[in-house]
This record gives C-alpha cells, structure tokens and sequence, in this order.
C-alpha cells in the first residue's frame, strides 16, 4: 500500500476520534466538565488531550523519516544539510567560548549553576550571531544586486 494512503486513512481516523471526543465534550456541557474536573476526573478531555499529543508525535516522526529519507535520497541534498548543520553548530561553539557563567540567584530561591547560566548566555549570544549574519547576508546581496544592474 502507498505510503500517502496510509497517511490519508491515518488522518481521517484520527479526525474522526478527535470529531467523536469533540461531540461528547460538547454534549456533556461546560458546567458537568467543571464539576467534574474539581472532582479529578477529566474524561474526555483528558481523552481530547492525549489524542493531541498522538497527533503531534505523529507529525514529528513522519515529517523526521520523510526528511531523512529525501536527504539520503540525494547526495548534493545531504552534503548541503551537513555544511548548513555544521556552520551552525559552529556558530553555537563560538558563542559558547564568549559565554562565562556565574551562579545566580533566582525568584522562587533556587540557585541557577554557572553551566545553566553558560548555556543560558550561548543561546543569546547564539541569537545575536545568527541575527547578524542574517543581516549581513541580506545587506550584501542587496550591495551585490545594485552594481549588477
């Protein structure tokens, strides 16, 4: 059977189960969902929930094994995934060598340790990096584009 069959039928089914939980959440009424919610029993919201979550797992794991499939697929595609992969874990080990850490205290009491105030810093200073370049690349190919006219 063809693989987009497969996702059609998983779709609908699962529109189906999320149709029929909408229906019964509806049918039970916001007050009965409130009382028994104060009670610990979330039934079909709870159910509305998880089945959500299935939905997300799902799409993550199928949009996971038809990237890697159509990357493996194309050797030009993986080398150029690589390098893209590759520049950005450098530009995170670049912001992790300017990054210092220091114990700090926080709101509710805790103590942030100097790592998590590291990797904290990293993901700034990560942003700023990539922000930048973003920016620059923009600025030259619009340079570029002007003295080609």
């Amino acid at each position: 059977m063809n693989i987009q069959k497969i996702t059609n039928i998983l779709s609908i089914g699962l529109g189906v189960l999320a149709l029929v939980f909408l229906v019964l959440i509806i049918s039970a009424g916001d007050e009965s969902i409130e009382m028994s919610a104060m009670n610990g029993d979330y039934g079909f919201v709870a159910a509305i929930i998880y089945l959500a979550f299935a939905v997300l797992g799902v799409v993550i794991l199928s949009t996971l094994i038809f990237s890697i499939m159509n990357l493996v697929s194309d050797k030009t595609k993986l080398k150029k995934a690589g390098i893209s992969i590759g520049s950005f874990l450098l530009v995170i080990i670049i912001a992790y060598i300017f990054s210092e850490g220091v114990e700090t205290p926080m709101q509710d009491g805790k103590v942030l340790s100097a790592s998590g105030s590291r990797w904290v810093e990293t993901g700034i200073r990560t942003f700023y990096l990539l922000t930048l370049i973003a920016g620059g690349v923009m600025i030259s190919n619009s340079i570029i584009k002007i003295f080609k006219k």
